[in-house]
């Protein structure tokens, strides 16, 4: 490990010259890939620094051990040695995780899909809910949101609804959330009082860039019609909405939330590629076969993750065994503490599989 430190440091203060270099200031984009390499190596580099402190002051202070006799001094190199000592310890683990190799997706936009399960109108009223929960986060973040399709159940719920979160980062905040969400409470709808549990299904997937994803003409058939629904002025006065139907794979793509047709298409044709690539992704990973899909966020979609008991006021990650105390703050958007337990604990299980095959 600390052979590869010694590399990245050598190459990123070479990076730091380069950058410094007169030909490459006036290359737009090379300054901006040298950049963003640089800006992906610094907080190994400052963390490997660090270490190479504390190391150095642990050497110093079991040597003033070595020759001090007085005893203050003594009992202070003693305290500088245990909080070095300390600190190695903690640098060594934040080290591991920074050189964990890194999802190639983390950084992009996602397409955001949810789908209302089983529960009838109350399943769908969760639907909506949950949206407005990641919309809540999404803003939190200042990501931009933009709605591509709904289908509503006239009482505020979504039996669907499709959205774009763009935002750097977004991905790797948002994997987590694919799979069944459950909710534990007494329906708006339900009269009598007792407690029913519905689902809704969510689907992240990220955005794919056109150079991910190459849709061929042939294989497309786009139809255009009147958008039907919510969606502003307009909206069911012409023939703004568009269809997209992937002949080789079957997934149709309905977009009808712009007034114009061309935005709603390349919506449509957004959304389409980013569906081709999870399909990709999902093959790639039933390849790596148990050690891609053990990862936390490359689950089954089908799988239980979350638990929203509104009688008992928690919500529960079966993935991770968390549970919080504080189910308005999460359902407002407030998913913070739950986010970061879920990297922490994907982290551990793919540094458990490195230690495995060192």
């Amino acid at each position: 490990m600390f052979d590869k430190l010694d590399d990245i440091l050598i190459h990123y203060e070479e990076l730091m010259l380069e950058l410094s270099s007169p030909d490459v200031t006036t290359d737009a984009k090379k300054f901006q890939k040298l950049m963003k390499e640089q800006a992906d190596l610094a907080p190994i580099v400052e963390a490997y620094k660090e270490y190479k402190q504390a190391k150095q002051a642990i050497e110093d202070s079991l040597l003033m051990l070595e020759e001090e006799s007085d005893e203050e001094m003594r009992e202070l190199a003693k305290m500088e040695l245990a909080d070095s000592k300390k600190k190695v310890e903690e640098l060594e683990q934040t080290i591991k995780i920074l050189l964990l190799p890194k999802d190639p997706n983390d950084e992009k936009n996602i397409v955001l899909e949810i789908r209302a399960g089983a529960g009838g109108d109350e399943a769908a009223l969760f639907a909506a809910e949950l949206y407005r929960m990641y919309v809540n986060y999404a803003e939190s973040q200042h990501w931009k949101i933009e709605l591509v399709s709904v289908n509503e159940n006239g009482i505020g719920g979504f039996k669907e609804v499709q959205a774009m979160i763009n935002g750097k980062g977004a991905y790797s905040k948002f994997k987590y959330e694919s799979g069944v969400h459950r909710v534990q409470r007494v329906p708006e709808t339900e009269s009598g009082g007792r407690i029913h549990t519905s689902t809704a299904t969510v689907a992240v997937m990220p955005e794919a860039e056109d150079f991910d994803i190459v849709i061929e003409d042939k294989d497309i058939r786009i139809d255009v019609m009147r958008a039907s629904g919510n969606g502003g002025q307009c909206v069911n006065t012409t023939d703004s909405a568009v269809r997209l139907t992937h002949m080789p794979t079957g997934i149709v793509i309905y977009s009808q939330t712009e007034k114009s047709q061309l935005q709603n298409k390349e919506k449509a044709f957004r959304l389409l590629r980013s569906k081709l690539y999870d399909l990709e992704m999902e093959r790639r990973q039933n390849e790596e076969a148990d050690a891609r899909r053990s990862q936390i966020g490359t689950g089954d979609r089908s799988e239980k993750i979350r638990t929203y008991n509104f009688p008992q006021g928690r919500v529960t990650d079966h993935r991770i065994k968390l549970t919080l105390y504080k189910i308005d703050n999460v359902m407002n958007g407030d998913l913070q503490e739950l986010l970061d337990a879920l990297i922490t604990a994907d982290q551990a299980i793919r540094l458990s599989r490195l230690n495995e095959t060192n």
